[in-house]
């Protein structure tokens, strides 16, 4: 059965997978989503002995029906290739009573890599179907991870461009180094003199913008997504959910059809979803734990139904989690309200305005697969040390504000399901946050002195993605206002 794409405030008709793709955000400011979540179309114990491509193909072609096997194999497998450094792509680390999904083995160590890997082979075989002839120019605004994963996925890929925006002083260094010395003639970045939030809304805005797409048009670009705003990010995350379900049963950690627990540290909300995606396509999923940081929008908004943004910005060390409008809860919203365009519509205009909306009774009925829980910067640092003087494992920031929330959750409830814990990005990524935490004596060495020493102390060694930083000369140092962000594209642009 073939699975079209709506738009969540209902102005547009339906379009096929590969132009939902290809176009990102729906014209009215929607976000995409499938008109049905499908459901598996076989017993999941028939997928035990696929390997992580295979998996990934049998869920995915669900979603993309447009997309014949041919194609979608292909991009399936020129996205997981040998830029992973783990042969199975992920991996799963017991500690401490929980089972860690280790999603950053990919090139720029972050989990962004399993699907922004991806989606530029999606996007370009998605143009030539719909008879695109324009430049897609890829639009995306970044906490951090995003950026540099998008921007590796893109970088010299035919027919295609990237702008990247940054909060200029919200990202951890390595984030930074990571995207300002970016190879490749169609990327550019550029640091907003801003938070994530100002960064997110000025795409968002651009996008809106009919005038300026008529102008890019008759220049031939089109502007399209790599945030998780785009259907072809949030798709590809719902594999290694169940990718790992399957691999935890294989090895008789659960029994066919035991029900997990699944852990996700939250910023925009895309990751957790993906896993909501599994659950209700068929995957024994109990409770989805959404974690936050201390700018915990998503937790109050899980205890009062209330999603309100007016606060104070908290710079944390879990910079990838520090938002306040998580762009992809608006898919979820659209899915409790009865897939009501309008009233979604109404929520979000009121979020625009005011700053928050709040949902309905009947509505927070259906959150009821959810629990929500909050670390502070003194929980998650406890955290880090904890696990590693236990076990000898290094959790990253954002990690760790996972870990931390469900050692609560557990406490607190006595459910003691086997669990899943999303390892969201590489500690190497935040080794000065992860190296206080473990051990105060290194706080006056260098980035790179405290990277080798969280390589002695973890017993790993550099990730590649980080080893190259060190010689790596900076290319991009452009910084604008957050009212200047379409000034700096259009510069870009007439550069290419």
């Amino acid at each position: 059965m073939e699975t079209l794409y709506k738009s969540t405030r209902g102005t547009e008709s339906k379009i096929t997978a590969s132009k939902a793709i290809v176009q990102g955000l729906s014209s009215d400011g929607g976000l995409f989503v499938p008109e049905r979540i499908p459901t598996f179309d076989k017993p999941l114990s028939e997928w035990m002995e696929l390997d992580y491509r295979q998996l990934a193909y049998e869920v995915m072609k669900l979603f993309f029906t447009d997309f014949s096997e041919k194609e979608l194999r292909q991009c399936i497998d020129r996205a997981y290739d040998d830029k992973f450094d783990e042969k199975e792509i992920v991996s799963i680390r017991e500690a401490d009573g929980a089972f860690y999904l280790e999603l950053f083995h990919g090139a720029t160590i972050a989990f962004k890599d399993m699907a922004l890997s991806l989606l530029p082979h999606l996007m370009t075989v998605g143009a030539a179907k719909n008879g695109i002839k324009n430049r897609i120019i890829i639009l995306a605004a970044t906490s951090g991870d995003t950026g540099k994963a998008a921007l590796a996925g893109f970088a010299e890929v035919e027919g295609t461009g990237i702008v990247v925006f940054y909060p200029k002083d919200g990202v951890s260094p390595v984030q930074e180094l990571q995207m300002v010395t970016q190879k490749g003639a169609n990327t550019h970045v550029a640091g907003i003199l801003g938070n994530f939030d100002d960064a997110q809304a000025g795409v968002k805005q651009i996008f809106a913008d009919k005038e300026l797409a008529d102008r890019l048009d008759q220049s031939g670009f089109q502007l399209s997504s790599a945030n998780s705003i785009n259907i072809g990010r949030l798709i590809p995350q719902i594999c290694y959910y169940v990718y790992t379900y399957l691999k935890l049963q294989k090895e008789g950690i659960i029994r066919q059809g035991e029900e997990i627990n699944v852990v996700v540290p939250t910023g925009n909300f895309g990751n957790i979803l993906a896993a909501y995606y599994a659950k209700q396509m068929g995957l024994p999923i109990a409770r989805l734990i959404c974690a936050s940081n201390d700018n915990k929008v998503l937790y109050d908004f899980f205890e009062t139904g209330c999603y309100d943004r007016n606060r104070d910005f908290i710079l944390t060390n879990s910079p990838s989690m520090d938002i306040l409008i998580s762009s992809n809860l608006e898919r979820l919203i659209y899915h409790i309200c009865g897939e009501d365009a309008k009233q979604n519509a109404a929520f979000m205009e009121s979020l625009r305005k005011n700053g928050k909306y709040e949902i309905t009774s009947e509505m927070r009925e259906h959150l009821a697969d959810f629990t929500a829980g909050y670390a502070t910067e003194k929980e998650t640092m406890e955290r880090i040390r904890t696990v590693y003087e236990k076990t000898g494992y290094v959790l990253d920031t954002h990690t760790a504000v996972a870990s931390a929330v469900y050692e609560k959750y557990r406490a607190s409830s006595g459910d003691e399901r086997k669990t899943v814990i999303a390892a969201t990005a590489s500690p190497f990524k935040f080794g000065r946050s992860v190296m206080s935490a473990i051990d105060e004596g290194y706080k006056d060495l260098s980035d790179f002195e405290l990277v080798d020493a969280l390589a002695d102390k973890a017993g790993i060694p550099v990730p590649a993605a980080v080893e190259e930083l060190r010689s790596a000369p900076i290319l991009h140092r452009n910084v604008c206002k957050k009212e200047n962000m379409q000034e700096e594209i259009l510069e870009f642009l007439r550069k290419l």
